[in-house]
């Protein structure tokens, strides 16, 4: 998690490579929206600013942080995006679900980065309660998906 020294929405815009000629998919959890529409607002506003085409952004909504995983598969399949941001929100609660979903989502995206040529940033905020989940979505901590964003255009040319 981030801690209160560092705002997730910094960049230094003269180290990133420009993202014009880049394809991005972003697949957006739709559990949680209030901080997974955040998220997105960051992503998006930080891919534009770094030079993306808005045409050149595909977003899917799968239902939840669980199904990211499929949803990011098909967009590489389907859509031959340079990177693909992964978006979503798991937030604790009184049972096990919190630990089986966050494991197998972060597990999911690591074998999508490991069996396929198309880098997948994982972008799930996996907090305590919604106020953090606000904190880190726009709120006073910045924004995780702008950070997401930096990481998808540092990726994608990396791989080109």
């Amino acid at each position: 998690m981030a801690t209160a020294n560092k705002n997730l929405s910094v960049y230094d815009k003269t180290s990133i490579p420009n993202a014009k000629d880049f394809r991005f998919g972003i697949v957006v959890s739709e559990w949680n929206t209030e901080v997974t529409e955040g998220l997105y607002n960051g992503a998006i506003e930080a891919l534009l600013d770094c030079g993306a085409v808005k045409e050149s952004i595909v977003r899917w909504d799968v239902p939840g942080s669980f199904e990211l995983t499929y949803g990011s598969k098909k967009m590489i399949a389907t859509k031959k995006v340079d990177a693909v941001i992964a978006i979503g929100s798991v937030i604790q609660g009184e049972t096990k679900h919190f630990d089986f979903v966050c494991s197998a989502t972060a597990q999911g995206i690591k074998d999508l980065n490991v069996l396929t040529d198309t880098p997948v940033i994982f972008c799930v905020l996996t907090d305590n309660n919604l106020q953090q989940a606000i904190d880190r979505s726009g709120g006073k901590h910045g924004n995780k998906g702008t950070e997401a964003a930096i990481a998808a255009i540092k990726m994608a040319a990396l791989g080109n």
